[in-house]
């Protein structure tokens, strides 16, 4: 299933309109078409979650899916050709770790800062479109629960472009970077 936006859906994201919750909008400006349910898997606790979510959002006239006719079963693709065996390093490799030693204030805007500085480092060449739609929502992004929705999608395509280690030391970077999260007796 790869959702798109409805004319309902380029409504709702514009300035002025807030009728659906914030893991919503960002689903919205996910669904381009190219994105799949695992994509906004981030964005809930659970898969099955994220796929009533989206049905919902269906249901309500906010997205569409389109039609996809099944395809034939092609033949299963050929075998790769086999690796040649690593040489064995005559030492370890050292692989220097830097300490983040960040001890500033925790806050929501430090945070949107950090997060607007990555959106321009990792997705303005790379996916112009993303980048806006990241960009929109951080400058929407008002509390702990929509900065970490933002920071979880944009951590996901990080992951498939960056590989998982940059992912989690952003993760990191961002975990630090928040305020704790209140509690709430």
């Amino acid at each position: 299933m790869f959702p798109t936006k409805t004319d309902k859906a380029r409504d709702e994201l514009q300035g002025g309109q807030r009728t659906l919750s914030q893991r919503e909008r960002a689903l919205l400006l996910m669904a381009d078409g190219r994105r799949s349910l695992t994509d906004f898997s981030p964005l809930f606790s659970t898969r099955d979650e994220a796929e009533q979510a989206i049905q919902t959002l269906v249901q309500r006239g906010y997205l569409q899916t389109p039609n996809v006719a099944v395809a034939p079963q092609a033949a299963p693709p050929a075998p790769a050709p086999a690796q040649p065996a690593p040489i064995p390093a005559t030492e370890p490799i050292q692989i220097a770790t830097s300490a983040d030693t960040f001890d500033g204030k925790r806050s929501l805007a430090t945070t949107r800062m950090f997060l607007f500085d990555i959106c321009e480092r990792m997705f303005v060449r790379r996916d112009p479109k993303f980048a806006l739609q990241m960009r929109d929502a951080l400058r929407e992004a008002r509390d702990r629960e929509a900065m970490l929705t933002i920071a979880a999608l944009m951590l996901s395509e990080i992951e498939k472009a960056a590989g998982p280690e940059r992912a989690e030391s952003l993760r990191e970077r961002i975990d630090k970077l928040l305020p704790p999260a209140e509690v709430v007796h």
